[in-house]
């Protein structure tokens, strides 16, 4: 390390008046007042102001040593104007020698500023919000030191946390003339629904901030060598990551882990770390400086590109903060309240299910995927989750109440006592709906024109396999086998993957699982395989592209499912299946299997069906020929829908751009089912549709009787086929999924049809 920094932003007599002023004083007042005295006396300064926002909008000063006293809660600014306003506006520290000269100055006659020439402002900054600044200044021309700009910078991010602390206290001792620092305001942000329902609760931060009590060190060395040890396992951890041994839950491709890792072993990013800690601060408060400074700079960047880079730099800040708590850089058990609402930028299955699923209530993301692991594993497990709603963290703070619309996508952050009011009514009525549908959980799915159907789970964990007698499903209609491969640091093992499958087929009893072989790469990297850069992964190499190229995995699982369903009834289907040939050599993978077990005088399953998850347009146009080859067909409806649209469904942009309930879209479905049916080949729907009332019976009236959903959608789905006359609807649609038609979509008309016939949607 070098000298010149090791000698950087020091003033062990500034820091200690700084202890004494926030040991000394109890009321918010009375801190800031021994604030500006402690500043100016051990800077050596005429004047020190603290100027906080008020309510949000303009700044007020709130104390002053040097200025006149009565100009304090009186004389105000908007942010941009004078000197104050511009470090407010920019989030930059301003030095000048000479202040009345520069064009921006402001003079303000009432605070008796006149004879002052040096100016120095520092923006006040809590999580990337500028929450006020902080002012010294001399009655000479000069420029302040880097030493003095850095320990004012360190002086100012203390003041945030304690004023924000005393805030939080409440009372009349914490009351400052009516301003707030903290969030404060009822907050309305509209995201995105991942998965529904309808909770109240208390925020908790996915990543807290650093508590005020351990910001300022008592042994710079000491944080000096807790900072390097951190930062040293922090490459360490994105070294193996690039390496492919930790690489968790990613969607990126190798490249962009090479750009993480650049920013780990960025200088500048390490040096303005370690400049914190000699500024006097413990080595997370240096991580949550720094932290802020880029969050001010980068969030007011029309630059997309450099507001992306915010993620990469928020990502390394998270993950070197718990290095220096002491955790394995691995996700780890959370402690939470009982009624736990989780807020973070974004976060993985494997983290969610770190948390204590009893006292878990919901999700909140600013980022996210409705087909992302996190989202289908939250339906799952009947957590609600909200996603891609932006700017949500600079308006939370751990312990606020909150209100978690997962139906409509919406989150009431401080929610008004009317908006309390009008949700727990809602909650009362989604009780007693949940109520109808445990009343009916053992009536067959049957319409009223005696059509029954198959309504079964997706599942692929083992807290989705309780949810088969709790929802009354008929079986397990895909069970994804690729969790259990990402959520494991390592390859699992035969033996660990023939339990995981056994433990599944047991808990079904006589209803069927069937088993989706592994549907690895795109967004899916296992965290023990290096990524495959690939332009458009989603029609990459991947799934049964990457099994009949590297036949050993496939075969490895094949194995293990023959191995677990000795005795039972085995079925199995291949996913992302683009050609009738695909799926003729997976098949004769699995029969390889079938007949090693057979020579090796293993039990063998009593019956045997394998299947192909018919995803792509290329597949649907060859039904008739896979039906002479497959025992059943499940059609995977979320990527046939996004190849058959040209639209990804985990781009934001994009993947709200179609309806399934386009009548282009309804022909295709129609074609698959008329053909399976042909051929006397059993065919089933698997995705989001199938657990959506208005797509669900649109899916029966085409002809499928097999559903595979969420949790989540059992109820609400029988709840309507047990009032459908399926013929009927069939007819109302039938006109409409013609060449000729007209629509846009059909999912007016079969709305239209269940509000005449009294049908739940």
């Amino acid at each position: 390390m070098s000298s010149n920094i090791k000698n950087k932003g020091k003033s062990p007599k500034l820091m200690r008046a700084i202890r004494a002023a926030m040991a000394e004083t109890e009321s918010v007042q009375e801190r800031l007042d021994d604030f500006v005295d402690a500043i100016t006396k051990a800077m050596g300064v005429k004047v020190t102001s603290i100027y906080l926002f008020r309510q949000g909008k303009d700044l007020e000063l709130s104390a002053t040593k040097g200025l006149k006293k009565s100009a304090v809660h009186k004389t105000r600014m908007k942010p941009g104007e004078g000197l104050v306003g511009h470090v407010a506006l920019t989030a930059r520290p301003l030095n000048l020698a000479d202040a009345p000269s520069h064009p921006l100055f402001s003079y303000r006659p009432e605070t008796g500023e006149d004879p002052f020439k040096s100016f120095l402002g520092v923006p006040i900054l809590r999580g990337g919000r500028v929450l006020g600044v902080l002012v010294v200044q001399s009655k000479f021309i000069r420029s302040f030191t880097e030493d003095e700009v850095e320990d004012l910078l360190t002086v100012a991010m203390v003041l945030a946390e304690i004023i924000i602390d005393d805030e939080r206290a409440g009372g009349k001792k914490a009351a400052l003339k009516g301003i707030k620092l903290a969030p404060f305001r009822p907050e309305t942000v509209k995201g995105k629904s991942f998965a529904a329902g309808l909770v109240k609760g208390h925020a908790y931060l996915h990543v807290p901030p650093v508590a005020p009590s351990n910001m300022l060190a008592d042994n710079v060395e000491k944080e000096e060598l807790r900072l390097e040890k951190g930062v040293a396992q922090l490459r360490a951890s994105v070294d193996a990551m690039v390496a492919g041994d930790t690489a968790k839950f990613s969607r990126a491709s190798k490249e962009i882990y090479e750009t993480y890792r650049m920013f780990a072993y960025d200088r500048k990013w390490v040096g303005r770390l370690r400049e914190a800690v000699h500024s006097g601060l413990t080595a997370e408060a240096a991580v949550e400086r720094v932290r802020n400074e880029h969050r001010a700079r980068l969030m007011k960047s029309g630059d997309s590109y450099l507001r992306a880079r915010l993620h990469d730099l928020e990502d390394l800040a998270n993950r070197l903060l718990r290095a220096l708590l002491g955790e394995a850089l691995v996700p780890g058990n959370k402690n939470i309240s009982n009624d736990a609402i989780i807020f973070a930028r974004e976060i993985g299955p494997a983290e969610l299910l770190d948390y204590d699923r009893d006292k878990l209530r919901g999700i909140v993301l600013e980022e996210g995927s409705a087909s992302s692991h996190t989202a289908i594993v939250c339906r799952a497990i009947g957590i609600p989750l909200i996603g891609r709603a932006d700017g949500v963290l600079d308006l939370i703070e751990t312990g606020d109440p909150v209100l978690l619309d997962g139906d409509d996508g919406v989150v009431f952050i401080r929610p008004l006592s009317s908006q309390f009011s009008g949700f727990k009514l809602r909650i009362n009525k989604a009780n007693k709906v949940n109520k109808i549908y445990e009343g009916m959980k053992s009536k067959p799915a049957k319409t009223t024109d005696n059509k029954l159907i198959s309504l079964q789970l997706n599942a692929g964990l083992l807290v989705d396999l309780p949810q088969l007698d709790q929802a009354g499903a008929d079986g397990i209609g895909l069970f994804r086998t690729e969790f259990q491969f990402m959520i494991s640091e390592f390859m699992p093992r035969l033996k660990e993957q023939t339990e995981l499958y056994k433990t599944a087929i047991e808990a079904a009893g006589k209803r069927p699982v069937t088993f989706r072989t592994l549907d690895l790469g795109g967004d899916k990297i296992l965290p023990y395989m290096d990524p495959v850069p690939e332009e458009n992964p989603a029609i990459g190499w991947r799934a049964i592209r990457i099994a009949l190229d590297r036949p050993g995995l496939m075969r490895y699982q094949l194995r293990a499912l023959v191995a677990a369903a000795a005795g039972n009834k085995l079925r199995v289907m291949f996913p992302m299946v683009a050609t009738v040939d695909e799926f003729i050599a997976a098949r004769a993978l699995f029969d390889r299997e079938i007949d090693r077990a057979k020579k090796l005088g293993h039990e063998l399953p009593y019956s045997v069906e394998v299947g192909a998850m018919l995803e792509t347009p290329s597949l649907a146009w060859q039904v008739n020929s896979l039906c002479d080859h497959a025992d059943f067909v499940s059609v995977g409806a979320n990527d046939l829908m996004q190849f058959f649209f040209a639209a990804d469904r985990d781009n934001a942009r994009v993947s709200e751009r179609y309806d399934p309930l386009h009548p282009a879209a309804v022909s295709i479905l129609k074609f698959i089912v008329d053909g399976c049916k042909r051929n006397n080949i059993p065919v089933s729907v698997c995705g989001e549709i199938a657990g959506r009332p208005l797509e669900a019976l649109t899916l029966i009236a085409l002809g499928y009787d097999s559903l595979s959903m969420p949790v989540t959608g059992i109820g609400p789905v029988k709840a309507a086929i047990l009032k459908l006359n399926a013929q009927k609807l069939y007819g109302r649609i039938e006109p409409h999924i013609n060449i000729n038609t007209r629509l846009s979509s059909i999912r007016e008309t079969v709305r239209d049809f269940c509000l005449e016939e009294n049908i739940p949607i």
